[in-house]
């Protein structure tokens, strides 16, 4: 007699149901495949177009792209480069630390912190950017790095202290009632209970924060701060290299997208490296089997 074995497929290759996915079936993946397609060749079209209008335009001509060659214009472009990533140093640390101390602040038992706390985060996140940047810079008199840095750190700390304060309260509502009931303040509780587990979750959040702060220093140009756009735009308009807007703009935009991924895998490297953390990694509980019994049972 022979028996015949007939193998289960792969739980990975079976896809599953839930309560807000159906399956879909042959006609469903054929019209999602045909969506893919025709979204594809959309986007292919509209970059076959603007490349021919580029050429059309004698964008890509060696007359054009010459004055990079200069040492003067490259000196000039690694300054802004460097001016950019410095605001955003500055920005982006005292940000983080800004909200850190405003989350602090709206999660604290006491009322009138609560609430002067509440007001600051409410005033700067309603206020534009640009705004606190000029009454800095104009009435306060402040000069052009300062006055930029002060302007990013008080919008993106008030975003980022929404962040923060969400991700904590966030965490189960047993962790913080187990880690009370083990004699814990709360301060122990929020620093090493609340603030760890809450950070894994925050950590995407927090990361495209910092690529806005990131992208808004292009702000600094417009109060004569000399950063990469503004070293963009005084090659544009110097009239004795005769060099359009265009091939400056194809120079610098490739540079800030650089960044903003360069952040973004930052942040992926991170997460990546807590899941892997020992310390962070659950433990594996083993099934209880039938006819188990407890110590001193019958």
């Amino acid at each position: 007699m022979t028996k015949t074995l007939t193998r289960k497929p792969s739980r990975a290759s079976v896809p599953e149901a839930s309560a807000l996915y159906d399956i879909p079936g042959p006609v469903t993946r054929r019209r999602h495949l045909m969506y893919g397609i025709a979204s594809t060749v959309l986007i292919l079209a509209l970059l076959g177009w603007i490349v021919y209008l580029l050429f059309d335009t004698d964008q890509f001509t060696a007359q054009k792209w010459a004055p990079f060659e200069y040492k003067g214009i490259q000196e000039l472009l690694l300054r802004g480069l460097g001016n950019t990533l410095k605001a955003f140093a500055y920005a982006a640390v005292l940000s983080l630390a800004l909200g850190a101390v405003l989350a602090v602040g709206r999660l604290s038992e006491h009322r009138v912190l609560r609430w002067i706390s509440t007001l600051l985060v409410e005033f700067f996140r309603a206020m534009p950017v640009l705004v606190m940047i000029f009454f800095i810079f104009v009435a306060l008199k402040v000069q052009p790095l300062p006055a930029l840095v002060t302007g990013l750190t008080l919008y993106n700390g008030s975003v980022l202290a929404e962040v923060f304060r969400t991700g904590i309260n966030a965490v189960d509502r047993g962790q913080r009632e187990a880690a009370y009931a083990l004699g814990m303040r709360k301060t122990q509780v929020t620093t090493y209970v609340l603030a760890p587990q809450a950070v894994r979750a925050m950590l995407p959040t927090i990361i495209s924060q910092l690529v806005v702060a990131l992208k808004d220093t292009s702000l600094g140009y417009l109060i004569t701060y000399e950063e990469f756009l503004h070293a963009g735009k005084l090659i544009a308009s110097n009239l004795d290299y005769d060099l359009p807007f265009i091939p400056v703009v194809m120079v610098i935009s490739p540079i800030y997208i650089g960044m903003c991924m360069l952040l973004s895998w930052f942040a992926t490297w991170v997460a990546k490296r807590q899941r892997r953390n020992l310390k962070t990694r659950g433990v594996g509980v083993a099934p209880a089997e039938p006819g188990t019994l407890l110590p001193g049972g019958r």
